[in-house]
């Protein structure tokens, strides 16, 4: 029989673990693992006080390396890269991660909070994680700042306060004993085989992270400082403002010029562009370079860029716990600005040399410019290049296969544009991009951005309808065309809300699309094809804001916090959507597991690839291939091959 050991360590270094995560944390020359507490398959908790030269017992040192031996923790990411440098493993080389499992990851796949207190509260655990651990943290595992009362230290060791020590030691058993009620009460819901794989490559991509280019990183920080510096200089000469980048101070000075504003917000300051001259306009201009944030992730990649100038921890498994999607940390790559400019090598060129003169007159705005340029920041190793490959439209398919639309499953198979496909089922006439009735694609591409999940007018103005030039009284006419020319997809919306309703209210199995939903000890499950189940913890009836009657359901909702969160068909379609392309992009990455993926963003995967040992049109048919759970539906991958990251 396999066994577990379940594990909570607590730490110190002078990096700062939120700015840099825990590979680069644990690289500080003045890191030290300080408590290890340990249990063995449930039993007592044990502490271990390395600070104190107390040593780990020789089983569980073993049992750190032994691939035979489970090792759990909540977020066991931290523990694994922690424990990996405790046990001298070479920089950026860390404990395989195939016998380590997370309990953060099990509470994810239950809709539960990714918080170890959180979920113990949601729980209603005997014993909550202790309060006053913060306290303990910030005094025991971060420095401290020099004072004459504490004579000029910057660290606190234990026997600076052994009452607080002692109570540390009992936070740290306490997580562990948090750790195991959670799975007790979890142990009828496992996770799946299949998911603990999917896991484990996550960790594989974080741990090999992705190189950055530091000198051009650094040149980057270097152009907009200057610019900045200019820009302020400027602003200063035409206002004679001691501080024109104050908002107040610059309001008050844009209103005495005429120029009527109440915010200096990035559309109100682009209103008053449209009808602004002279000083005022130009003034409003510095005010927009002057208030981009474009060198933000420059220093976010500073500060986590570490061993073999790799950035690591970027990719968070699990999330988002609704759908069980992928999401960003540290340098948030989900979010990164798109590239627009064509002479992307000539730009870079110009910021490596620290150009800043010659960067603004050939490219016009230094912070656009910059911003554009904030992918290119990732480079692949030497020897190497990027293969950057994505799926085509997969939402959109993944909807069109489930609810069984045949026209848009006709289209995605015979490789036709999905935009114009769809502008010509609203409008009864033939369209082509560039040919007969252009001028309906956009309508047909603003339609399906908004309309699949039930969106109305209002999606439609938060898609940009009037920004590309639709007039108002024409949204619910769109609407009305799309509802109209997707008659499975309204249906499917509507056939979801029925079961899910029914399941609530009777407790019973209710099946529609393939998809099977059902209500077990409080939850409302749904079963995807792919055999995974989202969770909805806690689902009820409740009356929407028209009076109507509506599913209620509680989860991480805004702020991060656990709260009753309303749901309906359209969006419960909608979570299943994504939910059904997470898991496609899961297998597909799985399929890939033997090349070198170092990051993957939203529907793309971005491999590291030895010159001349991989082909985009090889890597486009493995993505290209349905999962053997999802016959029938039509997927699409296109990739290009490049010497640093981009959008093609």
């Amino acid at each position: 029989m396999t066994r577990r050991l379940s594990i909570d360590i607590e730490t110190f270094s002078s990096t700062d673990l939120s700015k840099s995560g825990v590979y680069k944390y644990a690289e500080s020359e003045d890191f030290q693992v300080l408590l290890f507490a340990y249990a063995w398959d449930g039993g007592e908790v044990e502490v271990v006080d390395l600070a104190q030269s107390e040593s780990l017992p020789e089983d569980v040192r073993e049992a750190l390396q032994d691939n035979h031996t489970e090792k759990w923790a909540f977020n066991t990411n931290f523990e694994r890269v922690c424990l990996s440098r405790y046990l001298c493993y070479p920089p950026g080389t860390y404990l395989d991660p195939s016998s380590w499992y997370c309990t953060m990851i099990w509470s994810a796949s239950l809709g539960l909070p990714l918080s170890l207190e959180k979920a113990g509260k949601v729980l209603g655990l005997k014993n909550q994680k202790m309060k006053e651990g913060k306290r303990l943290i910030r005094y025991f595992s971060v420095p401290c700042k020099a004072t004459k009362v504490n004579d000029g230290r910057t660290r606190n060791l234990p026997h600076h306060a052994p009452e607080d020590w002692e109570l540390f030691k009992e936070y740290n058993k306490r997580d562990v004993e948090v750790e195991l009620a959670i799975q007790k009460r979890l142990a009828k819901f496992p996770v799946s085989e299949q998911e603990w794989a999917y896991y484990h490559q996550d960790q594989e991509i974080n741990d090999l992270g992705i190189e950055v280019d530091l000198d051009f990183v650094e040149g980057a920080i270097y152009c907009d400082d200057q610019s900045r510096i200019k820009h302020l200089e400027e602003a200063k000469q035409i206002t004679g403002l001691e501080n024109p980048n104050s908002p107040l101070q610059l309001k008050d000075w844009l209103n005495e010029k005429g120029c009527s504003i109440d915010s200096l917000a990035k559309k109100k300051v682009q209103e008053a562009l449209t009808s602004s001259t002279g000083e005022v306009k130009r003034v409003l201009e510095l005010r927009q370079e002057l208030s981009k944030s474009s060198v933000k992730k420059y220093d976010a990649m500073k500060h986590v860029t570490g061993a073999q100038n790799r950035a690591r921890g970027l990719i968070q498994f699990y999330g988002a716990n609704r759908t069980g999607r992928y999401a960003g940390r540290l340098i948030q790559v989900q979010n990164l600005p798109r590239n627009y400019l064509t002479n992307l090598e000539e730009a870079r060129a110009l910021v490596k040399a620290k150009d800043e003169v010659a960067l603004e007159s050939l490219f016009d705005s230094t912070s656009n410019t910059l911003s554009e340029l904030i992918r290119t920041a990732f480079v692949p190793k030497e020897g190497h290049y990027f293969i950057i490959d994505d799926f085509s439209s997969i939402e959109a398919r993944v909807l069109a296969w489930l609810s069984n639309e045949r026209w848009r499953l006709q289209a995605f198979k015979a490789g036709k544009d999905i935009y114009c496909e769809s502008a010509s089922q609203m409008f009864g006439v033939p369209v082509e991009k560039h040919g007969v009735n252009s001028h309906l694609r956009q309508k047909g591409k603003v339609a399906e951005l908004a309309c699949g999940y039930g969106g109305s007018v209002g999606a439609l103005k938060a898609m940009g309808a009037i920004e590309m030039g639709l007039e108002e009284d024409e949204l619910q006419g769109i609407v009305d065309d799309w509802r109209q020319a997707s008659p499975n997809i309204v249906d499917f919306w509507w056939s979801v809300d029925r079961c899910a309703k029914e399941t609530i209210k009777g407790r019973m199995l209710t099946e529609t699309h393939g998809l099977r939903f059902t209500y077990e000890s409080g939850i409302l499950f749904i079963q995807l094809p792919s055999g995974r189940r989202l969770a909805y913890c806690k689902p009820r009836m409740g009356e929407n804001r028209f009076g109507g009657e509506s599913i209620h359901f509680e989860g991480i909702g805004t702020g991060n916090k656990w709260q009753v969160i309303e749901t309906y068909g359209a969006k419960l379609v909608e979570n299943i959507t994504q939910a059904i392309a997470r898991d496609i992009l899961a297998e597909t990455m799985y399929r890939l597991k033997n090349y070198r993926i170092v990051m993957h963003v939203h529907d793309e995967i971005v491999l590291e690839v030895p010159e001349g040992q991989s082909s985009v049109e090889e890597i486009s048919a493995i993505m290209s291939r349905p999962p053997d759970w999802a016959e029938g539906l039509q997927l699409g991958a296109d990739g290009f091959e490049c010497q640093f990251y981009q959008k093609d």
